[in-house]
């Protein structure tokens, strides 16, 4: 189960930020390595602070540890020839690390495995750099040929998931009350992203606007609806409009009931305790929405467990390696590792590289 994961204390911040802004395949800034450890450590105080006002650290080991429980539990009664199944949780910027799943992966006596993002919506930045990363490491730790391995790379619209999605929304509208629940804007927020990593051709946007689409479907359209971008951070262009300013134009234009809703998260961590919850909840009181409210995180939401092991069941029974579209790269790809998989357990498609002097720029930093 794959993810960036979150700081576990307030000491865990900067080693978390520093390792975020080295990332290239997160971000890129000029003079990487001088300017990602300026900008981590010029935010670390401000960030350890709203770590702080959450309780000092993040909850996501701790809800993807309970999803992964509920997951295998189902999964074990779903398909039973596969079973018994195991979880384990690989963060790209926090332990455990890759290298700790593989280890125990490799001590258990795992031989098949399935690399499963914890992000629905496909995007290079997150689900594509940690199966860079997870690749890596096993190189590092030598086990690039212990386990045959599929990957679940992507699942915007998968049935379950849209269910579950579609019920959170559901309990967010019945914060309200009934008399000025018809007049609520649902405002989908995800994690934005740099537009140089969109403008390659980075799936993202059209799988979250595929979820948006799908959860509308279900609602039958019942409320009006936008999407926007949150957490956007460095000096560089970022995919919105922002979260933020849309709360801004919902205030000048007199909105007064929204719920936002966060689409691409599947736990509470700092982007929903904080950000949506004490910034965005702040602002919306500042601009005269009286009533902001958002919709419940997945957390331990049982229907979601469902999801999840229903996303593992149709791919274990599909016998492919990953999606079609996993091994198609983005147009203006410049990274040589992106879509790779070891050893696969099933033969898939993987297009090149487009011969660029950035891909030799893009090794050379």
């Amino acid at each position: 189960m794959m993810n960036l994961g979150g700081p576990k204390s307030l000491e865990d911040v900067r080693p978390f930020l520093l390792k975020l802004f080295e990332d290239r395949e997160i971000i890129q800034l000029p003079v990487q390595k001088y300017l990602g450890p300026f900008i981590a450590n010029r935010r670390t105080k401000s960030v350890q602070k709203n770590y702080a006002d959450i309780g000092g650290g993040s909850p996501i080991l701790k809800w993807t540890e309970e999803q992964g429980r509920g997951m295998c539990e189902r999964l074990d009664k779903l398909s039973p020839e596969t079973a018994p199944h195991k979880f384990y949780v690989a963060f790209r910027y926090i332990d455990p690390f890759s290298e700790d799943a593989l280890k125990a992966m490799k001590e258990d006596g795992v031989k098949r495995a399935v690399a499963f993002t914890q992000y629905p919506q496909f995007s290079c930045s997150t689900t594509g750099s940690s199966m860079n990363e997870l690749w890596r490491a096993a190189k590092r730790v030598g086990l690039q040929d212990a386990f045959d391995w599929s990957l679940i790379d992507r699942w915007p619209t998968h049935g379950r998931f849209i269910e579950a999605m579609t019920e959170t929304v559901k309990q967010g509208l019945e914060q309200f009350d009934e008399a000025e629940r018809d007049d609520v804007l649902i405002l989908f927020s995800a994690h934005s992203l740099p537009l140089d990593v969109i403008n390659r051709g980075d799936a993202y946007p059209t799988e979250v606007g595929a979820t948006v689409h799908e959860v509308m479907k279900r609602l039958e359209y019942s409320h009006q609806y936008m999407l926007a971008y949150q957490s956007d951070v460095g000096p560089v262009p970022w995919l919105g409009p922002s979260t933020e300013t849309v709360i801004e134009d919902l205030g000048a234009k007199k909105r007064k009931n929204v719920l936002v809703v966060g689409v691409a998260f599947t736990s509470d961590h700092i982007e929903t305790l904080h950000e949506l919850d004490i910034e965005y909840g702040e602002l919306a009181h500042e601009v005269g929405i009286t009533n902001y409210k958002r919709a419940p995180a997945f957390n331990g939401m049982p229907l979601f467990q469902d999801a999840l092991a229903e996303v593992v069941f149709d791919h274990l029974q599909s016998g492919e390696a990953c999606t079609k579209q996993y091994g198609f790269r983005c147009p203006g790809c410049v990274n040589p590792q992106c879509r790779n998989i070891l050893n696969p357990v099933a033969p898939y498609k993987r297009t090149n590289v487009s011969p660029s002097p950035k891909n030799r720029e893009y090794q050379a930093a």
